[in-house]
């Protein structure tokens, strides 16, 4: 297998919600500390918080496990301005994608009111 892929569409008024009825269980449990960082420095955008829920989504899609083996804040997207966001993993998720050999995941995100997406591509070695 070359490649395994995931994609998640969220609505970003559904993610709102959430964030409003319990905001800091549900951003401890979507962010790593640099991550959470970024966000507040951004403003709190929910925009940007669907659209990293959708990235992780996607990616734990890709690693063929969804949101249960590992948790979401156990992938890290790293985002610098006009550059392609990277993928970091942690925890359980490093350790699936390891046993799986994966050895990179590429991710795309986007948004467009009411929505957020995100596509991922996790590549196997040799």
């Amino acid at each position: 297998m070359p490649a395994a892929v995931g994609v998640d569409l969220v609505s970003i008024e559904r993610i709102e919600k959430v964030y409003k009825k319990y905001p800091d269980r549900f951003l401890r449990r979507i962010f790593r500390p640099s991550e959470l960082k970024s966000f507040k420095d951004r403003g709190s955008s929910m925009t940007i918080l669907a659209a990293r829920f959708a990235a992780k989504e996607a990616v734990l899609k890709a690693l063929g496990c969804g949101i249960g083996p590992a948790a979401m804040n156990e992938v890290e997207i790293v985002s610098a301005r006009g550059r392609q966001p990277r993928v970091r993993l942690h925890g359980t998720a490093a350790r699936l994608a390891e046993e799986k050999g994966m050895v990179d995941i590429a991710i795309s995100i986007s948004h467009e009111p009411p929505l957020a997406c995100a596509f991922a591509v996790a590549a196997y070695g040799g």
